[in-house]
């Protein structure tokens, strides 16, 4: 596996490398065949006087074609990297399990998932349906709501306008609003 660390107004010191290559060595046990693993770090500008860092990474796992992105941000370098290792090993491990859920039951069944491993492209579908009661709520209320729930966006019902919304973090750390046009 080829890691690729880049760094966007951020000085990548030989410890800062050596703990990415650490933590971000780990997944190719989790999914082998991974082709390469790419970091990029930068420092973001912020009012605040601590410094708030964005760690992006995409891995080209070379199994099926996938391709999965983690980003996560941090006042703390180190702590961004943890939590974006841990990020991407939870997407790396869910897809190795639909690959086995795809399968399980014969061993005719077991080759081909053998073989789905190294070749296939996944198969996308919906998986998981979700409800929950949309509440009236101002654009700030909504902001906090996402924040707590740690999403990067939010459905809610703007009780100015009487319309749905959905507020969405944009990758420079801002917040996007998509009003929706029925007709």
């Amino acid at each position: 596996m080829e890691l690729q660390i880049a760094g966007t107004n951020v000085e990548l010191t030989p410890a800062v490398q050596r703990y990415v290559e650490r933590k971000l060595g780990k997944i190719n046990k989790h999914l082998p065949g991974i082709i390469e693993t790419k970091v990029e770090i930068s420092e973001e500008k912020t009012r605040s006087p601590q410094q708030h860092y964005l760690v992006r990474v995409t891995v080209n796992s070379g199994v099926g074609g996938a391709v999965f992105h983690g980003e996560e941000r941090g006042e703390d370098l180190f702590r961004a990297v943890d939590k974006v290792a841990s990020v991407m090993t939870r997407q790396i491990e869910g897809h190795k399990g639909k690959l086995y859920d795809k399968g399980r039951g014969s061993s005719l069944a077991r080759a081909e998932f053998n073989e789905a491993e190294e070749t296939a492209e996944p198969d996308r579908k919906l998986v998981k349906t979700k409800r929950f009661a949309v509440k009236p709520m101002s654009v700030e209320e909504a902001t906090e709501q996402m924040e707590l729930l740690g999403h990067s966006f939010f459905l809610f019902f703007d009780a100015d306008d009487e319309e749905v919304r959905l507020l969405y973090r944009r990758n420079d750390g801002n917040y996007g609003l998509i009003e929706p046009e029925f007709g």
